[in-house]
């Protein structure tokens, strides 16, 4: 589902060049829950950015679900984004004035899908992390936990096959945290490929993998998941 094959980033800062991510390659299969792990500034996130194609690599290839993506134009990157690929991020990202069935079925409807429909497949994507019960509520009117278990349940919407999270139980409590990892751990076996940025050991502790980065490389991977 997701090969990253010695991908490279550079930033400027002022005068000097750091290296983000220095020719590292990952590749996480179907149905496989993958942590990555690190101190604050190693390249872990920037790492998670690449592989879901919101920033490309300086050098080295990027492939989900079968697409080389780094080469794709930027309405194709788009559109493979919104059908293959779900973020997850720390502060959730629900649409206040939507409701939770409204906020999870929004990327189909931009996509071009009947709002009857959409809303259907949201129903669906909301079952399967035990939310729907919640669809015609309000973000502001769900826990922590349970607004970031919507985010789960927007980001595979439609069965998108890769999900890709960075930090998301960095903000919530023991509890909350724990029913989200157990709803998407239910993603996972249901086939969706997840690679989830974490400092939290517990959630580590879950994950079929662990990478741990240090300085841009990979200094310990648990196992090979291809």
């Amino acid at each position: 589902m997701l090969v990253l094959d010695g991908v490279t980033r550079r930033y400027r800062s002022g005068e000097v060049e750091v290296q983000a991510v220095r020719g590292v390659s990952l590749t996480a299969r179907e149905g496989t829950l993958t942590a990555v792990m690190g101190p604050s500034g190693c390249g872990k996130s920037t790492l998670l950015t690449m592989a879901g194609g919101l920033q490309p690599p300086d050098t080295g290839t990027v492939v989900v679900a079968g697409v080389r993506i780094d080469t794709l134009a930027e309405a194709e990157l788009y559109q493979h984004r919104r059908r293959h690929i779900g973020y997850v991020f720390q502060d959730y990202n629900l649409v206040r004035i939507l409701s939770v069935a409204e906020n999870v079925a929004l990327p189909a409807e931009l996509d071009g899908m009947s709002r009857r429909k959409a809303r259907a497949q949201a129903r669906d994507a909301l079952a399967s992390v035990g939310m729907e019960t919640y669809a015609d509520r309000y973000p502001d009117s769900l826990s922590g936990g349970q607004q970031q278990r919507v985010a789960l349940a927007r980001a595979f919407s439609g069965g998108r096959g890769l999900i890709l999270a960075d930090e998301p139980t960095g903000a919530l409590d023991s509890d909350s945290a724990a029913q989200v990892l157990d709803s998407l751990q239910s993603l996972v076996r249901s086939g969706a490929t997840c690679v989830i940025v974490t400092h939290d050991e517990a959630v580590a502790a879950r994950a079929d993998r662990v990478v741990r980065m240090r300085d841009g490389v990979v200094g310990e991977d648990t196992g090979a998941a291809a």
